[in-house]
């Protein structure tokens, strides 16, 4: 399909930069097929779902990714902007950097001349390899415990462009940018549907006996980027490492077998158990990587409703929306969000999606 599609005009003043308080107070616009939309928030979920419903949420811990230090050693320092994308091993990381024509291999670069707490003086690591679109490995001084808990002390929260063009990330972020479920440190970004739960929330849910559950997929940068070839045929996504268990997989389809429905919590899980799922839709375990890139025409298999928050223009993720729900029927909505106020993206609010 073509991209241009997928597009739409968003007003500034609709990016979100801080969440709700507390965060279920966040509007939910609800999507469901020959029906009006309808504005509620998302302390109303368990009124909006029914007794027997299986949700699923990503327990992916986000890294404070996002670091900020000076090349050493050669000439003039200059000051570096990394973000770390994949753990490569105990000591190298794959990192996207700013200004990558600055560096070479072989560089050091120096992350800090302190720490949060007294750790040590410095973090070092040097440029082992560079590729392409400001891409390089990092090989850090540090190993495996000890380069964790360095970055821990050094990294900001990897805050979306949108929000960090506009904002530095500080020290709330360390709490608003995880969800109450991260458990399994591993993101580079955070799943962001999961950012509206509270205890609040989820003792309302069980109240109401729909069930909660946890999957993980550690989330890349590349749930950032908009696609830029004009068909969606050519855009390749990014790789994403996840786990269902067989324990999991056996309840929710015996959840499905009992009549109720699985509520994927954002795009992550919903790629996750589509990845895990049989044409019949019978779900298995499942661990390694993903790359689904779900387009309109896709026949969705495992997931029976969407909670999400509303997405980039021409991202995978309005396209993945799209193809739940149709995309006249999500530009619609998008068109009524903006023009109703809705906050947008990371820390915005969310969506219901019903089939």
């Amino acid at each position: 399909m073509r991209t241009d599609l997928f597009d739409f005009e968003l007003p500034e003043d609709r990016i979100a930069l801080r969440p709700a308080s507390p965060r279920d107070a966040a509007r939910l616009l609800v999507v469901r097929p020959d029906a009006p939309l309808e504005d509620r928030t998302i302390a109303d979920l368990p009124a909006l779902l029914r007794p027997g419903d299986a949700i699923v949420v990503n327990d992916t811990k986000v890294l404070p990714a996002s670091l900020h230090g000076r090349r050493i050693g050669r000439g003039i320092e200059v000051a570096i902007e990394a973000n770390l994308t994949r753990r490569l091993d105990g000591a190298r990381w794959l990192a996207f950097v700013r200004p990558a024509k600055r560096l070479q291999t072989g560089d050091v670069v120096r992350f800090g001349s302190e720490g949060r707490v007294c750790f040590l003086n410095q973090l070092d690591a040097t440029v082992e390899a560079k590729g392409e679109g400001g891409e390089v490995t990092l090989s850090f001084a540090l190993h495996g415990p000890s380069l964790d808990q360095a970055l821990e002390e050094r990294g900001d929260m990897p805050l979306p462009p949108y929000i960090a063009g506009r904002r530095a990330a500080d020290e709330r972020d360390r709490a608003d940018y995880q969800t109450m479920f991260a458990r399994d440190e591993g993101s580079v970004a955070a799943p962001t549907a999961g950012l509206h739960f509270t205890d609040v929330l989820v003792g309302a849910l069980r109240a109401r006996r729909i069930s909660l559950h946890r999957v993980t997929l550690h989330v890349g940068p590349g749930t950032f980027l908009p696609v830029k070839s004009d068909d969606t045929a050519d855009h390749k996504m990014h790789a994403e490492w996840g786990v269902v268990s067989a324990e999991l997989a056996d309840t929710l389809n015996a959840s499905r077998r009992a009549g109720g429905r699985i509520v994927a919590v954002g795009s992550t899980s919903l790629r996750l158990l589509e990845s895990a799922a049989a044409e019949d839709g019978t779900l298995s375990a499942f661990s390694g990587e993903t790359s689904l890139f779900v387009t309109p025409g896709y026949r969705f298999r495992a997931v029976d409703a969407i909670l999400t928050n509303f997405h980039l223009p021409r991202s995978t993720l309005f396209m993945l929306v799209s193809a739940f729900s149709g995309l006249d029927t999500m530009k619609r909505a998008y068109a009524r969000a903006i023009a109703t106020g809705y906050r947008f993206y990371s820390y915005g609010d969310a969506c219901l999606l019903l089939r």
